[in-house]
């Protein structure tokens, strides 16, 4: 179709990275791309930070749950949602933006995952790997602390980026017409769309795993939403400074 369009649908996440560095070149391309995302009124409310050291990497893969791609991967992207910087801009003008910060919280939230989608479209487009660590989250007290994070930012996800070292099968998504409503949503559309998926990642599982793997979307969702996850994000949130009042 287009060379833009065949890139984003070859995504796959990457795990087992080749222990190259990335160069300045190529760090700047990916930051900048990002930089190029869409914002809510321009406002930015993000901050990424890279992780080169080592160490901190090391320490941030067993904060991730063990993670060792995090420790492996060229570079380790923290992508943080940032009102500090607009707290700054408002107080320079004797402005306190404490009323919107619900919304405020939203918007940054937002920023950060759109400039974090550019900058994974760029490293793909620079031949690199990339995978989102969501479990940047199981601790983001410590992480916060680790990265000299002030209040009002928090640490949504991670990305490992570097130099691919497996060719991962590319993991089916859900048909269209079960995400894709036209003018109104269409909750009819919604049990064939999981009961043709479940199918869908039966097959997958099973040549994946060479026949070990025998279970379903809903089943794995269903399994994941059973129990509570990450109850402590608004507790850590609160004493961040985003305040939900």
């Amino acid at each position: 179709m287009n060379p833009t369009i065949d890139l984003l649908q070859g995504h796959r996440s990457i795990r087992k990275f080749k222990p190259t560095p990335l160069s300045d070149e190529q760090k700047q391309a990916i930051i900048q791309s990002a930089q190029m995302a869409s914002s809510s009124s321009n406002i930015q409310a993000y901050s990424v930070i890279g992780v080169t050291d080592p160490e901190l990497k090391k320490e941030l893969a067993r904060l991730a749950g063990n993670q060792s791609y995090v420790e492996e991967c060229g570079l380790f992207l923290v992508w943080c949602a940032d009102l500090y910087r607009l707290q700054q801009a408002c107080a320079k003008h004797g402005v306190d933006m404490q009323h919107q910060y619900v919304e405020s919280f939203l918007v940054s939230t937002v920023d950060v995952s759109l400039a974090a989608q550019n900058a994974a479209v760029a490293a793909e487009a620079l031949g690199l790997g990339i995978v989102y660590i969501g479990g940047i989250r199981q601790n983001p007290a410590a992480v916060t602390e680790l990265l000299k994070l002030p209040k009002l930012v928090y640490p949504v996800f991670g990305m490992c980026v570097g130099v691919p070292d497996q060719e991962p099968f590319h993991r089916p998504r859900l048909s269209t017409p079960s995400v894709y409503h036209e003018n109104t949503y269409q909750p009819s559309q919604i049990a064939q769309g999981i009961e043709d998926y479940d199918q869908t990642m039966r097959d997958y599982y099973h040549e994946r795993s060479g026949g070990k793997m025998d279970t379903t979307w809903s089943k794995q969702i269903s399994e994941k939403y059973a129990h509570p996850s990450r109850a402590h994000m608004r507790a850590f949130l609160d004493d961040q400074g985003f305040g939900f009042e």
